[in-house]
């Protein structure tokens, strides 16, 4: 078997669409009739770009079912570069395509490739995207509708957001402080310890903000503190976890098993997170989650992206055995999915399982690919 077309596709923005894309989808072709399909996000222009220019080239004519020589390959040729940003997240698109045309080649879905399945079930909590209720104001809502429709018990907010661009994240004062406990207030007040409450804080913060702030949010009991600091410097989030009962999650920013041994190494996490479209696909993941289940900590993906992420995750979550918890949204799988997926996962009793299909088992409804807003690129023998 050997690669012969490849094809980007994402959706001009502005557009008014049915679904709400915000990544670039890679199918790869093969003379066998094959076809596997990966994704990335959210520089669509710039990762489909990339794909034609750089990669195209090295993967035409090679056998796809050589997934590590082809990572290793591809990862050299992009450290010249200095490896990151948009070369490991069409690594991480091409890898994903990868896995998804071996496991259509064997007739198996690819979590058996992965190891098999260690977990039938995997739990999920939300995360809260704009949607019918603002977590800001009424998060109680939003935690209601998740246990009464789909028995989900954990929610990740991030109220803090506005002050740390308010302050240019610099520094909170007392009055952000309470304005970012309101809504984790009014969760436990609701709900008791019935739930997870997950702190989400995209890196806005120093560390003697960060640790403030830790300081405040330790009598709600949260989950986790997800991503206080740029990530990079572990010896200041060593500090950071020294300074809190409350245990560290990072990152889904970061690339490449490198990176997360030096975060594995400085003893911060509690949490180890990835995106299998950024941190180098399926292939980068499985050796991500082996290392962290070497150092004793579970890991958390995250899937706060496209569908196939989703997808991918689920394969990968069902076959480790250091799974904590897997993001989901309510958003997705109410709205975007359904209008583009004809087999879109629901969670039920707070969980979801994985496809049985070949491959990553996710089916495109036909229109997706021929939407007027759809712009496709192909490279071909």
């Amino acid at each position: 078997m050997k690669i012969t077309r490849i094809d980007t596709t994402y959706w001009r923005s502005g557009v008014d669409l049915p679904w709400k894309p915000n990544w670039v989808w890679v199918r790869l072709h093969t003379d066998s009739g094959l076809v596997g399909l990966g994704e990335t996000y959210p520089r669509n222009e710039a990762e489909a770009s990339l794909i034609h220019s750089s990669v195209a080239g090295a993967l035409l004519r090679r056998d796809p079912r050589d997934l590590e020589r082809i990572w290793a390959d591809l990862y050299r040729t992009f450290d010249v570069q200095v490896t990151g940003g948009t070369e490991m997240r069409v690594l991480s698109a091409v890898d994903l395509a990868l896995w998804d045309l071996f496991g259509k080649s064997l007739d198996l879905p690819v979590y058996r490739l992965l190891g098999g399945k260690s977990n039938p079930e995997i739990r999920l909590y939300n995360t809260c995207f704009g949607y019918r209720y603002d977590f800001e104001k009424e998060p109680d809502k939003i935690m209601r509708e998740l246990i009464d429709r789909y028995g989900i018990k954990a929610i990740k907010i991030w109220p803090f957001d506005r002050a740390a661009a308010r302050n240019r994240h610099e520094y909170v004062s007392s009055a952000d402080i309470e304005e970012g406990l309101f809504p984790v207030r009014r969760l436990r007040d609701a709900f008791g310890n019935e739930i997870e409450i997950l702190m989400e804080f995209h890196a806005n913060w120093d560390l003697t903000s960060a640790i403030r702030i830790a300081k405040a949010l330790e009598p709600y009991r949260p989950m986790w503190l997800e991503d206080m600091l740029l990530p990079g410097n572990f010896e200041q989030y060593r500090q950071l976890a020294t300074a809190t009962s409350i245990p560290l999650t990072l990152s889904e920013r970061m690339a490449g098993r490198m990176q997360f041994l030096q975060l594995l190494e400085s003893r911060a996490a509690r949490y180890v997170m990835f995106d299998v479209t950024w941190c180098g696909g399926l292939s980068e993941a499985k050796k991500i989650s082996s290392l962290a289940e070497a150092f004793q900590l579970p890991v958390a993906p995250h899937t706060a992206g496209g569908p196939l992420l989703f997808y991918a995750t689920t394969h990968l979550s069902t076959a480790i055995t250091n799974l904590a918890i897997q993001e989901s949204c309510q958003l997705f799988y109410e709205s975007t999915w359904a209008a583009m997926l004809k087999n879109p996962m629901i969670p039920r009793a707070g969980c979801v399982r994985v496809p049985e299909s070949p491959g990553l088992g996710m089916e495109i409804k036909p229109e997706v690919w021929t939407h007027p807003a759809a712009v496709t690129r192909t490279s071909e023998l």
